[in-house]
């Protein structure tokens, strides 16, 4: 879940709803130790814009090496910063180290200004906000330069690997040494009553979980053409069909999709979310044509299945296999999930 977000160089950034914790963390520690809300707040944001910098570097780094940033994620630990497409090794290592390098820069950059670390008692006060500012960076970096995914210093031990291991190979060992990290964290955090640091134990265990998985279901799909693994039974509706002929082939059939023809062309795609709301607010005689998509997701036959997969997340649930605008089948993410369970059991696709 993401709330609210802007847009800098190119970027759009987004603020997930958990970006609240980190707040709140600071704003308890500052209450404790009784320092000004003014104080505070200027600290605060220039955590905020640490934090900003350190994904923007990765973004900025990835554009100069090819790599596409989708967007920004802002979360307690850091925020993450989404590429269109897993990154060569020696790219990879350059993005994943751009981050923590920012926030070396700012921290050196903050202690030359103050000619040293300064003096953190005096937490009002200009020198001692920036000081603690610039401590926060070195904390931020050093925390971010843990070779465990989904961290930066796992994303650098995987480009490493990649290089003489395979991709596969090192995103498993990353992402099983970030699992076991926040195993540890969380014991820790469970033993010592730190909420906290066990909420950051599961936020890495789980994206560690999802990098694991997501590098075996590329291994799955790397090389398979769509074709392989598209639908090639399926219905369709006519332009002029309604709400209500969709809603008697949606409970007649198990297929949630339905592509829109006028005649032997494609003119549209009916989901199952689309259907929804038209039936909510145009009613079940309504025609088809007026709820349906026309800006669906056309993939060609031969295309890599696992660059399907990331265009299909993108897009939304179905896409549709075209050759020479003709309709050739469908590809849903349950499909996809059905040939990945098949693949895995060692069942080949069909060619």
């Amino acid at each position: 879940m993401s709330g609210p977000g802007i847009v800098l160089f190119g970027v759009p950034v987004r603020f997930h709803f958990t970006f609240v914790l980190l707040i709140a963390f600071v704003a308890l520690g500052a209450f404790g130790d009784k320092r000004s809300a003014a104080a505070e707040a200027l600290f605060l944001i220039g955590l905020f814009a640490s934090v900003l910098l350190h994904e923007l570097a990765h973004a900025l780094v990835g554009r100069a090496t090819g790599v596409k940033t989708l967007e920004i994620v802002m979360y307690p630990v850091g925020g993450v910063a989404r590429l269109e497409k897993q990154p060569e090794p020696r790219p990879e290592l350059a993005i994943a180290l751009a981050g923590p390098a920012m926030n070396l820069l700012i921290a050196a950059g903050i202690f030359l200004a103050l000619g040293g670390v300064g003096d953190l008692s005096k937490a009002d006060k200009p020198d001692g906000i920036f000081a603690r500012l610039g401590l926060w960076n070195v904390y931020l970096a050093a925390f971010n330069l843990v070779p465990a995914l989904p961290m930066d210093g796992g994303r650098a031990l995987r480009a490493g690997l990649a290089m003489w291991k395979g991709e596969a190979t090192a995103t498993r060992i990353a992402s099983n040494t970030g699992k076991l990290l926040a195993v540890a964290m969380g014991i820790y955090g469970l033993i010592n009553g730190e909420v906290f640091m066990m909420l950051i134990a599961l936020f890495i265990y789980m994206s560690a979980a999802h990098e694991g998985a997501a590098s075996a279901g590329k291994a799955l799909t790397q090389g398979v053409p769509v074709r392989s693994a598209m639908i090639t039974d399926y219905r369709t509706l006519g332009h002029g069909a309604t709400l209500r002929e969709a809603a008697d082939m949606l409970l007649a059939t198990s297929q949630q999709d339905f592509p829109v023809v006028h005649g032997d062309r494609v003119i549209g795609l009916l989901d199952r979310t689309a259907f929804l709301r038209g039936m909510a607010s145009e009613g079940p005689d309504s025609y088809v044509a007026g709820s349906m998509d026309r800006d669906y997701l056309k993939l060609a036959p031969g295309m890599d299945l696992a660059e399907a997969m990331s265009s299909l997340a993108e897009s939304g649930s179905c896409g549709l296999v075209m050759q020479d605008g003709g309709l050739l089948g469908l590809l849903t993410t349950e499909n996809i999930s059905e040939f990945l369970l098949l693949r895995k059991l060692g069942i080949q696709p069909k060619a």
